[in-house]
């Protein structure tokens, strides 16, 4: 293999390994820009890779598996949100209970639905290339020849950017996670905004679980998140909650996980734990404020009493 190509292939596997992040922490930016706080990513997009790949097996369809993943990742969103905005449970409580439960749950539901090999037998989305694009040399393979949810999350991006910043939606949204009370006092109803919010965000993540499951692996395994959504959290914290910013986050994680797994093959006599920590190091390198001060929402993390309940 010439070094172009093993460049080329490089670049390819860190961009698909960085997808199901962007997903996750996409998802995880609109939750966190209404205030409440996501550590359940890891469970949404867990149980998400499940939905996916349950609904794929059962009925052939790939995008069958794909809209199952999103359902149930929204579902998990809405539960988030009831606990969290609703009953007001502390939010990282909420966050971890989830992840719990999506592990168990998941778990469970996988040794009776699947065997060692149904779970090979799982459709998924081919290759969409793009005529004369993708003849160009190192960006036509990496661009242009790729599956239909790279093109999808190429779009995604930027239109969450119009949205947060552009229109009166996401004037709304960012109101409302950073003075709730002003937002209420102008007619927008905060408890609305972040339930919805907080569904997106798992309609995401169980996106990026699907990818995960019918794309990327191609199989579901027990606890296959591996931590994804924590890292996905990572991002948006290294992103600063920008939607452009947290997208070219993923993608160096992405390109870590992908370095550390082409240093195995090389038979360097290191121990593959360390190369394993390898972008779960750069993760927690972000979250201790590599990438300068990250400034979260105000009011993340902090459950909204409308001011009638306060007297």
């Amino acid at each position: 293999m010439d070094n172009l190509t093993f460049f080329t292939d490089y670049l390819i596997a860190s961009l698909r390994l960085s997808v199901p992040l962007a997903f996750s922490a996409l998802g995880g930016l609109f939750s966190e820009r209404s205030g409440v706080l996501n550590i359940a990513l890891e469970g949404m997009l867990l149980s998400g890779a499940f939905a996916g790949a349950a609904g794929a097996f059962f009925t052939g369809n790939v995008w069958v598996g794909m809209l199952s993943a999103i359902a149930v990742g929204g579902m998990v969103g809405l539960l988030h949100s009831y606990l969290c905005v609703t009953l007001r449970v502390d939010q990282l409580v909420s966050g971890l209970a989830i992840n719990l439960t999506a592990i168990g749950l998941t778990s469970f539901w996988s040794r009776i639905l699947f065997n060692s090999n149904q779970a090979q037998q799982l459709p998924s989305l081919k290759t969409v290339a793009i005529p004369i694009l993708e003849d160009i040399p190192i960006i036509g393979n990496l661009i242009f020849n790729q599956d239909p949810l790279i093109y999808f999350l190429f779009l995604l991006v930027p239109l969450t950017a119009y949205l947060l910043f552009r229109t009166s939606l996401g004037l709304s949204l960012r109101a409302v996670g950073e003075y709730p009370r002003a937002a209420d006092t102008a007619g927008i109803s905060v408890n609305l905004v972040r339930y919805v919010a907080v569904t997106i965000s798992g309609c995401f993540a169980g996106l990026g679980g699907a990818y995960l499951a019918l794309v990327h692996v191609k199989y579901f395994a027990e606890g296959m998140s591996a931590g994804k959504g924590f890292i996905a959290l990572a991002a948006l914290i290294f992103g600063k909650w920008h939607p452009v910013s947290t997208a070219f986050a993923c993608l160096l994680f992405g390109a870590t996980e992908a370095l550390q797994l082409r240093i195995q093959a090389f038979n360097l006599n290191i121990p593959y734990q360390f190369l394993v920590m390898l972008p779960y190091v750069i993760a927690l390198l972000a979250l201790v404020g590599l990438a300068g001060k990250s400034t979260p929402p105000a009011a993340l993390g902090i459950p909204y009493i409308p001011e009638s309940r306060d007297r």
